[in-house]
């Protein structure tokens, strides 16, 4: 989506939005994706709802975290593989800055009572913003009015939280599924066209 701005312009903006949204999230990538989907979708508009659903899943379906993950892709569709490189940079500068500073101070992160105590208070916060995205997710999945999907997410969800599947065996199981709508939607089209 190379648009009529300035690239510099453009460029600056998405590494700001990258690197703002990467120092100040807590909580990992599920969290990060939703906060880029306010950002990217919800402010900017320069994706569609449906193209960050696509992201998100791609993202934590790949190898690697899911906040790098979902920035090359989406620096990509902003500005090609100059985009990707830019949202990388704003993705994973603030958590190596962050990690280094805390890594100088650990022991005294360790033993502080008010750190500790921060800590405990980010959790509860990063566990309402991941029920946030499960919502957000589930619904969209819902709006399709898809029975396969709706049963497959349901499916999905028993597996890995009350039957403890392995992540990947959902991913890949969801995979194949999907693989297998897609080839039966298309054996359907071909008839209709022939």
């Amino acid at each position: 989506m190379r648009t009529k701005e300035n690239p510099a312009r453009m460029l600056w903006q998405l590494f700001k939005a990258t690197f703002l949204l990467s120092a100040f999230t807590f909580g990992g990538g599920f969290v990060i994706v939703s906060l880029m989907k306010k950002k990217f979708v919800e402010e900017l508009h320069w994706l569609e709802e449906e193209e960050m659903l696509d992201i998100t899943a791609i993202a934590q379906s790949s190898p690697g975290p899911i906040p790098i993950n979902a920035s090359v892709i989406l620096g990509y569709r902003m500005y090609g593989v100059i985009g990707s490189l830019v949202a990388i940079l704003g993705t994973a500068l603030p958590p190596m800055i962050i990690i280094s500073v805390i890594s100088i101070f650990y022991a005294q992160f360790r033993s502080n009572h008010i750190i500790a105590i921060a800590l405990q208070v980010m959790r509860a916060g990063v566990a309402a913003v991941i029920f946030d995205v499960v919502l957000n997710l589930a619904k969209k999945v819902v709006e399709t009015r898809r029975f396969l999907y709706i049963a497959l997410m349901i499916t999905a969800f028993v597996g890995k939280v009350l039957l403890g599947v392995d992540a990947m065996v959902v991913i890949l199981c969801c995979l194949v599924v999907g693989l297998l709508d897609l080839a039966v939607e298309l054996h359907s089209t071909r008839k209709a066209v022939a």
